[in-house]
This record gives C-alpha cells, structure tokens and sequence, in this order.
C-alpha cells in the first residue's frame, strides 16, 4: 500500500436469515400460482397458439425422433423454414412434451417453472448485491407483478430460459465479484499481496465465475443473444478485477490483471460457454438427417457463398453452413429491406413498455345484454414499473458515479447487456419479448432505490399505524408500501389482457390507454 493510503475494506456480508427463507419461499409459492393459474389456456382449438407454433412442433420433433436420454432428437419442422434458433430452448420444451404429451400443459410446464424461477433468482440477485432481506423481497414483488415475466412464463417459446439462464449468470457473478473481493483483503491483511510481487497474487480457481461460465453457455444454447451477456459479464469481471488489485496497491495492476485474471476470466466466460453451446448441438452431429448434416457432401455448399467450408470436414462444414444460413437469415430481417410487422417495437420503445404484442385474440363473442366480448392476451409491461425504467437507470447511474454505490453495477451492467446491443441493430425487425430479459434488472434497480428511499423520511407514530405495524414507520417506508400496492393494483387492472379474461369490449377499451397499445 501506499504511504497515506486509506486501508480497503471488506465486502460487508449478512448473513442468511430465517426471514429471507420464508420470504423466498412466499414469493416462490406466489409465482407459482400466477404463472400456473390458467396455464393451458388458451389454445387454438387445442393446437399452440403465436410463436408457440415454431417452437412447440420443434420440441415435440425432437421427443418423437430422441435416440436415447442424453443425446435426445433433433428438430426439423420443415413445414416453417429454416430452424434459426440453437436446440437448447426446444430440449428444454420437449422435456414437458415428453411426460405430457403434446398438449398445453407439456409445451407450457417448463416456461412455468422457469419463470417462476426467474422471481427466485430476481430475490436471490438482490439479496446478494444489496445483503439486504427487505431490498431482495421488493425486488420479488416487482418481478412478481410484472405482464411481461408472466406472459412469457405462460407460453411454450424460449425467452424466458435465456431470461432465468442470464439473471442466474449475474447472481453467480455477483457472488464471484464478493469472494474475490474478500479474497484480496485477506490476502492483504496476510501480507500476501505486499509479498506477491509487481503483478499481486494468484488467488484460486473462482467456482462463482465458473459456474457464471456454464449458464452464459446455458443462455446461448437458447438463442444467440446470449453472446452479449457473454462480452458484458466478461468485460465487467475483468474490469473488477482490475480494480481491486489498483485498489489493495499492487504495483503493476493491468499487467497483473492481464497475466493473473484475463487468461482464467477467458476460460470460463468464453471457451466454456463455446464448448456447451457445442454440446447442445449433440443430437444434432448424432443424426444423419439433420437440417444441412451432409450439405458437403450433396453439394450445398459448394454452390453457396461460402464454398471455402469445403476445406473442413463433413460435419463441421454442414454445421458452420447451417449457422451461416441462420445469420443471413437474420441479418435479412431489416425495415429497410422491406420486412414489416404490425407489432414490430424498436429498443427506445421498449424502455416505456410502448408497443407491447399481441399473443391470443378471440374477439366477437356474443356475452349476453345485446354486448360483444372478447379475449385477448398480451406481453403487456405493467406500467407502474416500465415507466420507471429510465428514471431507475439515471438514479443507478448517479449514485455509481457520486457515490460509488457498487451495489448497483451487476444490474446495471445485466441491463445494458440487453438493450445497447440492439440499438446498434435498431433497423432490424424486432419486438417487445426481446426486453424480456431487461425486467429483472429493472426490478433489482428499483429495489434499491426504493430502499434507499425507505430511509428517508420523519418517523411517525400515529395510534392505528403503530397498532399495526408495531413500531413507528418513516414517511420513506410509507411511499414504499404505497408504490408496491400500486404495483399490484396495476397487475390486478390489466389482469384481463395478461390472463385472457373475457370481458367485454367497452372494458377492454377503457385498458387500451394508448393507440401503440392495440
């Protein structure tokens, strides 16, 4: 260290408590019913419903054409084109299929349990980040009540596994990020670091960052998009590590963090991740009629724009050309080219929940008293927290910079990792469900926020408040209670289009507040 430096501190830990198990497991059976309550509605006439219809048909080729438990089948699905997502998502769908059958409640089980996942890990990420139970517990209600965490839990597509894959890759980063951090101080207050050299000490194989490296290969298994968590959570570890070995003294901290940190860092958000993005592929190199096996072989490739494949072997040149179609395919999907979609929904939008979309319609139903009735569902944002977005982002960006409140990085950093990307991309197709992922982020960020509002405030100590509580309550904690309840009070409001409850016309109008909502 040097002479008149600060000495660092240690991360502060709480323990867990038996108040952040029962809260979790409240939350947990909470999700459960939400996400499970009406499940296998609605269906068009019993066959899946939206972009189920891709997906669903996938997963079901994939049980009726399984080799054997470990290499599964593969999915073909000609009759829609080109398969341009990875296998994972539709392996995970036809574990459901495979115990239920190709109904409702086989294609929709798992994105039921993994949305209700998505809450447990939203709790457990802001509870590692903030060591706080009552943070971690608003965090879970947000997520709870938000349309968009529910809509995508209830239908048989992939987003919300890469959703649960990457929130479940922060809480591992940050719990890397603590057990690195406590590492350093106690190889300082040892001594370690000042004997270790210019370059500081090694200090272990980091398990957390591990098993960060397996779920970033779980997300993009999913879809491709797992590729920007992946360059995000990886940037963000090594720039952590950086800082804490400027910050415990080491003499030369970039070329210790390059030397000691970036190599491992590399091996497990990088290499891992390929290699089990690789595996996912497993049926797929198993079976000698999948999309594009043989294109060497029948010609395929020589005639296409990327004849140099022909160099490679059978296999991998078949499975490169495949993933060069899909990147075409793509990279063709652009406004500018012509392709348009009425619900199509740029980045900027998705910060206001502006454009949701519509998943189930059935309208002109005769419902009695001479009215007409409909049922429509829709990956609908609840406004009373996708309207705080920005706001939550410029507080977090605030207190990161004037405050070094670390606590709000990972989220941050989660956030981004979802959203700048495609605004690099914005002239491409898009639409709501692709902000899937941004929402439990979102929800960590609020918490803290609001935590740091529940500090705020005069105490006060009327009769009924005191009778209730059982001790004198801020104004801060009042606000609190209040925006929670108007979260829940928004979810109950638009419970209609997330349920698809029959209501009438006139009812639903009086939900449609703005036109880019129809």
């Amino acid at each position: 260290m040097k002479p008149g430096r600060p000495q660092p501190g240690a991360p502060v830990s709480v323990p867990w408590h038996r108040r952040d198990t029962v809260t979790l497991a409240v939350l947990t059976v909470l999700a459960l019913f939400t996400r499970f309550l009406g499940l296998v509605q609605p269906t068009s006439s019993g066959t899946p419903v939206f972009d189920e219809k891709h997906y669903v048909p996938q997963g079901w080729d994939m049980v009726r054409s399984s080799f054997n438990p470990v290499l599964g089948g593969i999915e073909s699905n000609p009759g829609y084109g080109l398969v341009v997502h990875p296998p994972l998502g539709k392996q995970l769908l036809a574990l459901g299929e495979t115990v239920f059958g190709y109904t409702p409640m086989g294609w929709r089980i798992m994105t039921a349990l993994f949305g209700t996942a998505v809450i447990v890990f939203t709790f457990l990420l802001a509870r590692r980040v903030s060591q706080s139970t009552s943070i971690a517990a608003i965090a879970g209600v947000i997520a709870l009540f938000d349309g968009v965490l529910l809509v995508a839990a209830k239908f048989g597509m992939l987003d919300i596994f890469q959703v649960l894959f990457i929130v479940a890759a922060a809480w591992t980063l940050a719990g890397d990020m603590r057990q690195v951090h406590q590492r350093w101080h106690d190889a300082w207050l040892s001594g370690a670091v000042q004997s270790s050299g210019p370059y500081g000490p090694r200090l272990g194989f980091r398990w957390w960052r591990f098993a960060t490296g397996v779920l970033l290969g779980l997300a993009l298994g999913v879809k491709w998009s797992g590729l920007y968590y992946i360059a995000f959570y990886g940037l963000m570890s090594a720039f952590w590590d950086l800082w804490l070995r400027k910050r415990y003294g080491v003499e030369k901290p970039l070329a210790g963090a390059l030397v000691r940190d970036v190599p491992s860092a590399l091996a497990s958000i990088v290499l891992l991740p390929a290699l089990l993005y690789i595996w996912s592929w497993r049926a797929w190199f198993a079976s000698e009629t999948s999309v594009y096996r043989h294109s060497l072989a029948d010609g395929t490739i020589a005639g296409s724009d990327w004849p140099w494949l022909a160099n490679l072997p059978d296999a991998a040149a078949g499975w490169l050309y495949y993933h060069f179609s899909v990147l075409e395919f793509h990279g063709s999907l652009t406004s500018s080219s012509g392709h348009s979609h009425p619900w199509d929904s740029k980045p900027w939008a998705w910060l206001v929940a502006a454009r949701p979309i519509l998943y189930y319609s059935s309208t002109d139903i005769e419902c009695g008293d001479g009215n007409t009735c409909r049922e429509m569902i829709s990956l609908f944002g609840t406004p009373a927290i996708w309207w705080l977005t920005i706001p939550a982002l410029l507080w977090a960006a605030w207190v990161w910079i004037t405050r070094r409140d670390f606590r709000v990085i990972v989220p941050v950093i989660g956030f981004a990792a979802g959203f700048l990307p495609w605004l690099a991309a914005f002239d491409r197709q898009m639409y709501f469900f692709y902000a899937t992922a941004l929402i439990p982020f979102t929800a960590v960020l609020l918490a803290l926020a609001l935590g740091n509002i529940a500090k705020k405030g005069t105490l006060r100590e009327p009769k009924w408040l005191v009778k209730l509580t059982g001790a004198p309550i801020r104004t801060g904690q009042i606000i609190v209670i209040v925006y929670l309840a108007v979260v829940a009070a928004s979810f109950v409001y638009w419970g209609p289009i997330l349920y698809g409850l029959r209501v009438t016309d006139g009812y639903y109008e009086s939900l449609m507040w703005f036109p880019s909502w129809k």
